[in-house]
């Protein structure tokens, strides 16, 4: 379950991508990008924000962007460190490229390779859960109670529509559209 807050967040996640995306081969020359649905993966540990946003350019294509969120930063994963968010409830947040992510790479490969789906979003008011519906619906294509090796390689897409290969692939929904958003190769 991924327990979202009403926050303030500065900078905001479309400014800290739109700082951060153009340096960044696969988007460089996508114009007008703009968050248009996220979908949320659960951290076993309840430690690690996880969530991927989805951005439209003004051309229609559309990007994929996993995106991990930590209180403090993950050591060895400088090179994958987007910027800090400063969260009105959570305090500084890092913010990472989620396939530096250990955390997101291992839940990602349970929720692909095991037929698993996005983590239920939910607010607390007033002592009540409200349940949120995600604007991206993914799940994954293996088969349910399947065993997760230890050795699997991530392949995320980046731009929608992209082929890979992959023995099972995470698919996501959306108003108006549809694709596949990551896959995992086992390896051995």
């Amino acid at each position: 379950m991924a327990l979202l807050h009403h926050a303030s967040l500065v900078p905001s996640k479309p400014e800290l991508l739109a700082a951060w995306l153009p340096s960044r081969p696969w988007a460089a020359d996508l114009p007008g990008l703009k968050p248009f649905g996220s979908y949320r993966l659960d951290d076993p540990d309840g430690e690690v924000g996880m969530e991927g946003i989805l951005l439209r350019s003004t051309a229609g294509d559309v990007l994929h962007v996993p995106l991990t969120y930590r209180a403090t930063p993950l050591v060895g994963a400088e090179d994958f460190l987007i910027g800090t968010i400063e969260h009105s409830v959570l305090g500084t947040r890092w913010v990472y490229d989620a396939t530096g992510d250990p955390v997101w790479r291992a839940t990602l490969a349970t929720t692909v390779l095991t037929g698993g789906s996005g983590a239920e979003e939910f607010f607390e008011v007033d002592g009540k859960r409200e349940t949120r519906e995600p604007s991206v619906a993914v799940a994954g294509s293996g088969a349910v109670g399947a065993e997760v090796p230890a050795d699997t390689e991530i392949v995320v897409v980046r731009r929608v529509g992209e082929q890979i290969e992959a023995d099972a692939v995470l698919t996501g929904a959306w108003d108006g559209g549809s694709g596949v958003l990551a896959g995992v190769r086992v390896v051995g």
